[in-house]
Formats: C-alpha cells, structure tokens, sequence
C-alpha cells in the first residue's frame, strides 16, 4: 500500500536574523525581497507547486508581517481595483488565496528540531514536508521539495534534500554517508553534523528540504538538547537511520543560500535575469559598475 500523500509543510521561520541586521530590525528575514517577491513566498510557492495545500510558520514575536502577507488586504485591493491596476489586483489575490496558512509560535530559540516540533499539532499524524527559510532551490520543472515527496512516496521512510558541497567546506554542514539505491536515491548510513576539517564521511551536504513519515515525532520529542539547550533536527532521525527507513535525494536546481549576504545578493541577481523585462538592464547594469570599480 502506497504512503499518505505530502499535503503539509512546515516552514521554521522564527529567527532574529541577526545577519541582515539592521535590515530585520523591523521586518522578517524571511520577508526580504528577492528582487520584488519575499524570498518567503518563493519557498511557499515551490510547496504549493508539489501539492501542498497547507503551509505551517513556526513564528517568533514581531512577525505578524509573515501572516499578514499571505492575507486579504482590503484596503489595499480596492485601490487597486478602482486605479484598474488589474494585474497588481490579481498578483495580490492569488498571494491570499494559494495555501492554507497556519502559525504557530515558537517561544524559545531552542534549536531546528524544537522548531519543527513545534509544528507537531498543526500537522498531527500524517507525513510533512520542511523547507527551512533561508534555502532557494530554482527549478521551475522540477520543484525542489516534489523531489523529495517522489522519493517518500516510493519507499515511505525519511529523505533528506542533499547537495555535493567543494572539499574542504563539510565542516559547515550537516554531513551524510551512504549507497545509491537503483532508482538514484541514497539509502543513508551514517549523518554527522558540521564535522571536523578532515573527517567527513562524505561530500553530500543536508540542505534545506526534507520529508518525514510521522513516526518521526516520538524520536524528535525525546532528543537529547545540546549543551545550549537546542534540539538538533538531525537528532530526531536516529530511528529512521537505524531501521534503514532515511533516504536522501541530490536536489536538481539552482540552491541559493539567501541567509548569506552574498548569497542573497546573488539570488537576487540570478532571479532578475530570468526575467526577460529585466534581464538586459541588469547585465548592463553590473558591467557599469565593474567598470567604475
């Protein structure tokens, strides 16, 4: 019998965002744009493109920007309607009506995995999808997270989204070892987080997409908290490894690590340039100003 279907997700978005200070003073980092779209939405919208119908924001105090996007504004709107500015008007209708949104708090910055579990009653007893706010995955075709619900909906166990990262920087990431399966996947035997210079087991990273089976609840409740008191994701998935139930996919697509300065930076311009009204002037634009520099 085939696994439940993937209808829910759960997005960690309660942090302060201390990296894009004083940008995020006042307004979320997951509110930031990427060109004229929050990076938010882009990641609600790669959800919603696999089949999600209902997103879960683990919150944090001051961000009720987060829900109010994704909500009617009246107001707003009938400006809009009365100016005739009929695209703006329906852009804005389809932000408030594409996903069920739900937002729960997290009250303490206690650690990924007390994030997610933080999501626990609004997902209740069915298989979740996690996105994690600061990843980007571009991939029109393929979205990044319908990738890792094929590969849950073909063996029902866990599966971590995986990207090959350039020796010598495993240190900054959560860190897998394992065989391919026939079908591509990776069967995971091992996971190790942020190891060591030199003692990786591998070069495939855990990035910012995974699935889970229910059953992942019981062991995430009862992880051990580190030393500062955080519960670590990776600690709630010692029963899949140990029962053979923990996949992992290589992501296809353009990752952007938006909670890097840099990195936002460079999605920014790898988004405008897809776009044909905004492409030319932007290449015009950078090679002015490498010229001036």
């Amino acid at each position: 019998m085939s696994p439940p279907k993937v209808r829910k997700a759960v997005i960690p978005a309660a942090g302060l965002g201390t990296r894009f200070l004083p940008a995020t003073k006042a307004i979320p980092k997951e509110m930031l744009p990427i060109v004229d779209v929050p990076a938010l939405q882009l990641i609600v919208e790669e959800a919603v493109a696999s089949g999600i119908d209902t997103v879960v924001v683990v919150n944090g105090r001051g961000k009720s920007a987060i829900e109010d996007h994704f909500d009617h504004a009246y107001e707003l709107e009938r400006t809009l309607k009365d100016r005739g500015k009929t695209e703006l008007l329906a852009e804005c209708e389809r932000i408030s009506t594409m996903v069920r949104m739900v937002s729960v708090r997290q009250k303490a910055p206690l650690g990924l995995g007390h994030a997610v579990l933080c999501g626990r009653d609004a997902v209740g007893d069915e298989p979740f999808a996690v996105l994690l706010g600061d990843d980007l995955l571009d991939n029109d075709a393929r979205p990044g997270i319908g990738q890792l619900i094929e590969a849950y909906e073909a063996t029902g166990g866990g599966v971590l989204g995986l990207q090959e990262v350039p020796q010598g920087q495993q240190h900054l990431y959560g860190i897998v070892a394992g065989e391919p399966d026939a079908d591509g996947r990776i069967r995971i035997t091992d996971m190790v987080e942020k190891p060591a210079p030199g003692t990786a087991p591998s070069r495939l990273a855990i990035v910012g997409r995974y699935v889970f089976p229910p059953d992942v609840w019981e062991p995430l409740a009862r992880a051990t908290p580190t030393v500062g008191g955080e519960i670590q994701l990776i600690e709630g998935l010692r029963d899949l490894l140990a029962t053979g139930r923990l996949y992992g996919v290589v992501l296809e697509g353009t990752r952007h690590d938006a909670g890097d300065k840099v990195g936002y930076l460079r999605a920014n311009l790898s988004y405008a340039l897809k776009r044909p009204e905004l492409r030319d002037a932007v290449i015009a634009l950078c090679r002015d100003i490498a010229r001036e520099k």
